[in-house]
C-alpha cells in the first residue's frame, strides 16, 4: 500500500512538472491597469514594464527588489528612463530580497498608492510563483494581470522553479 502511494506521488509530481514546463505563461495584450509591478531578477522584465508604461497601459511602475546600492539616476541611465518618467511614474523599491518579499513590498506600495489593478511583469518560468506570492499578500479586491516575459529556460531552471512553486503553495496552505 505504501509503495503504491509513493509511486502515485512520484507520478503526480512528474506529471505536474511536465505540465508546468510545457505551459509557461504568455505575454498579456494591451490591458489597462493602474500600475505595473516588476520584480527585479530576470532579463527583459524592466524593459517590458517600461514598454507597458510608455504605451499608456499603466500609469505607474513599481520596481521591487532593487539593490540598495543602485541610485535612481543610475537606474534611469541604465534603462534609458527620462527624468520626467522617474518623477511621475517610476518608483524603486529597495526592501525585497526574494519573490515573497517582492510581494510584501508591492502590497505595501499598492496600499499607499490606492492601486486596484496591477500588471505583474516577470519571466514566464517565474510567473506562477510570483503571482501566487502576490495573491497571498494583497487584498482580494486588487486585480492582477499576468504579463510574462518570454525566455528560454533550461531544464535546471524549470526544475528549481517548479520546486519553489510547490514550496510556496504548501507554505500558503494551497491558497493564493
Amino acid at each position: 500500500m505504501i509503495a503504491r502511494l509513493a509511486g502515485f506521488l512520484v507520478l503526480a509530481y512528474a506529471i505536474g512538472f511536465v505540465v508546468f514546463a510545457l505551459t509557461l505563461q504568455a505575454p498579456a495584450g494591451h490591458i489597462k491597469t493602474d500600475a505595473v509591478l516588476v520584480p527585479t531578477g530576470g532579463a527583459g522584465r524592466i524593459a517590458r514594464g517600461l514598454e507597458v508604461l510608455r504605451d499608456g497601459d499603466a500609469k505607474q511602475m513599481f520596481v521591487s527588489g532593487v539593490d540598495p546600492e543602485v541610485k535612481a539616476k543610475e537606474f534611469a541611465k541604465e534603462f534609458d528612463v527620462t527624468a520626467r518618467e522617474m518623477r511621475c511614474c517610476v518608483t524603486l523599491g529597495y526592501l525585497a530580497v526574494d519573490t515573497r518579499s517582492n510581494a510584501g513590498e508591492a502590497a505595501q506600495w499598492f496600499a499607499s498608492n490606492d492601486i486596484r489593478t496591477v500588471r505583474l511583469v516577470t519571466t514566464d518560468w517565474h510567473m506562477r510563483r510570483a503571482a501566487a506570492e502576490l495573491a497571498y499578500s494583497i487584498p482580494e479586491n486588487v486585480t492582477v494581470v499576468e504579463d510574462a516575459v518570454p525566455s528560454v529556460p533550461n531544464l535546471g531552471q524549470l526544475y528549481l522553479e517548479y520546486n519553489k512553486l510547490l514550496a510556496a503553495l504548501v507554505t500558503q496552505g494551497w491558497t493564493g
